[in-house]
């Protein structure tokens, strides 16, 4: 029996289905990296002081000398959590495949599936090797970065789970969505500049941990300064939807972008200014996860793929019509 036809015998995910799969699989992408700042501000980091392994040859957290319990917990439940990210990752893979062989058009959804486990797959290895090399900072950083085009594309499949597979129409004129070009390029600008004033932070990981050698005031002037330039190019983007007359779904959806980065900015002054607190810390990690998820909903929000014709399963009798795949 091959493993389409494995696939074929499970349930049709009904619409309430693919909908909380979909949810789940931004949760996780963008919770796994908010778990992973708690075990940087902790200095939990290293907790685990080896890869798969935590401790030696032992999988679990034993006692070792040098490393508190609690920092080896910490770390090996952000291991284990990646596991709730595969499990997600997985159903959604299973999912989209059961989708598609009803409906044998919906490769598109199929594809934002798979990229799911393979991003997982990725930030395995790429935690491998930051503790590996022993948290250097800029490994903490493309660790950190890796995650937030899965964060991106889990928004992507959620709403492919949503609308049709027609060819895109815009929503907004075409300097509208050269505009929006602009401004996710300068995200991942204000995300990369994030990353290194986390580098020349106090929060490593590690006590032991090399930090990067450049003023934190000059990186976070860099970092405030770009996410500025993010705001000023949202505004010009806003007068391109007046001209446009977009429609009721994408202003609200602009509004929530405009609520996110104002709340991030706030909180990344306020936190800088009360000298990075551990706490404060994640928070703005989710902040930047959230920036992510409404930046990414505007962009789904300014195109037209027409409505879901595959909220049911196909008839039988369509179904044998149907080629393999």
């Amino acid at each position: 029996m091959s493993l389409r036809s494995l696939i074929a015998r499970l349930p049709y995910p009904s619409s309430a289905a693919q909908q909380a799969i979909g949810i789940a699989a931004v949760v996780t992408q963008a919770g796994i990296g908010v778990t992973g700042s708690v075990v940087r501000v902790t200095g939990s980091g290293l907790g685990c002081n080896t890869w798969p392994k935590c401790i030696g040859s032992s999988l679990v957290p034993v006692h070792h000398p040098g490393i508190d319990t609690i920092n080896q917990w910490i770390e090996f439940s952000n291991r284990m959590l990646t596991g709730v990210v595969i499990v997600v990752a997985a159903l959604a893979v299973l999912a989209a495949w059961r989708i598609q062989i009803d409906h044998p058009h919906r490769r598109r959804l199929v594809k934002l599936a798979w990229l799911m486990p393979g991003g997982v797959v990725l930030q395995a290895v790429l935690g491998g090797i930051t503790v590996l090399a022993k948290l250097e900072w800029w490994t903490v950083a493309l660790h950190f970065l890796a995650s937030t085009p899965l964060v991106w594309l889990a928004v992507l499949l959620l709403k492919a789970f949503r609308e049709g597979d027609e060819p895109a129409r815009p929503l907004v004129p075409a300097l509208g969505r050269r505009t929006l070009v602009v401004l996710i390029v300068l995200m991942w600008a204000v995300l990369i500049a994030g990353t290194t004033v986390t580098g020349a932070g106090p929060h490593g990981g590690d006590l032991n941990t090399h930090r990067l050698a450049v003023p934190v005031d000059r990186l976070a002037q860099v970092h405030s300064g770009l996410l500025i330039a993010y705001l000023v190019v949202l505004a010009v983007f806003g007068l391109t939807l007046l001209r446009g007359r977009a429609p009721k779904s994408v202003w609200q959806r602009y509004a929530w972008v405009w609520a996110v980065a104002l709340a991030q900015g706030v909180l990344g002054t306020v936190q800088y200014a009360l000298g990075v607190p551990e706490a404060m810390v994640s928070f703005h990690v989710l902040g930047s996860a959230l920036v992510i998820i409404v930046t990414a909903t505007l962009w789904t929000g300014t195109r037209d793929r027409g409505p879901v014709l595959s909220k049911l399963p196909a008839a039988p009798e369509e179904r044998e019509l149907t080629p393999a795949s």
